[in-house]
């Protein structure tokens, strides 16, 4: 899950939750992306987090009884079945995108199965590939767009846009170029180059605000979580 600290208490936005508003970012772009696996590419793109559920996770809290925010927690060997269990479970391709981005977000440093883990992996991609009739480079420029519609959908839910029109860097697209976000006024943001399909779009995702900052336990944070009001938080692009 995503945890902001705010005056008001912790902003939990989960991590389905922010594979949604992914989606939604990975719809709007321009249809030069599209190809006829476009809505597989757009459920992968929904579910490249759908390995970590909070509803059913027991390592929720920090040692003082705070949330744990996802950047707290390393990856593990669990975690990278699920992700894969689940992807293979709809579709391979939805498999070979996540195992494309399990091995992104892991790096080097991960621990000895979850390095075993990913070397299996490439292994496996490359059968998929062969099965799927890709190339690595389509299979590259597929998940390009999920790397960037992530990058961009954490720096929402993260709250890392600046202020005073200062661009933050996103990652490079499938198209290989550089692209930024800019803040253009308090719900309005523009992305530079423009990589998107209609001038002007909205995009919303769920968040919920706990007030109490420590809990005794995962079940007590469960249940905060499910009994906190819902909120929304929506922001417009312009060209």
């Amino acid at each position: 899950m995503i945890v902001n600290y705010t005056s008001e208490g912790w902003e939990i936005i989960t991590q389905r939750a922010h594979g949604m508003l992914s989606a939604a970012i990975a719809y709007n772009w321009n249809d030069n992306v599209k190809t006829h696996r476009w809505l597989e590419t757009l459920m992968a793109i929904a579910e490249h987090d759908d390995g970590q559920t909070e509803l059913n996770g027991a390592d929720l809290l920090t040692a003082s009884g705070g949330p744990v925010d996802f950047k707290m927690r390393e990856i593990t060997i669990e975690h990278c079945i699920n992700t894969i269990n689940l992807a293979l479970s709809k579709s391979t391709y939805i498999a070979l995108l996540c195992s494309m981005h399990l091995e992104f977000v892991c790096g080097k440093n991960c621990g000895k199965r979850v390095t075993a883990f990913l070397k299996e992996q490439q292994k496996a991609r490359v059968k998929w590939r062969h099965q799927l009739k890709m190339t690595s480079a389509e299979a590259d420029r597929d998940y390009a767009l999920l790397e960037w519609c992530d990058a961009l959908s954490l720096l929402l839910c993260q709250r890392e846009n600046q202020p005073e029109h200062r661009a933050v860097d996103i990652s490079r697209g499938p198209d290989k170029k550089k692209y930024q976000l800019i803040q253009k006024d308090t719900d309005t943001l523009t992305v530079s180059p423009w990589p998107f399909q209609p001038d002007q779009l909205q995009v919303q995702y769920e968040k919920r605000l706990l007030p109490a900052l420590a809990y005794n336990n995962a079940a007590a944070f469960k249940a905060a979580l499910l009994n906190a009001p819902l909120e929304f938080k929506t922001w417009i692009f312009e060209k």
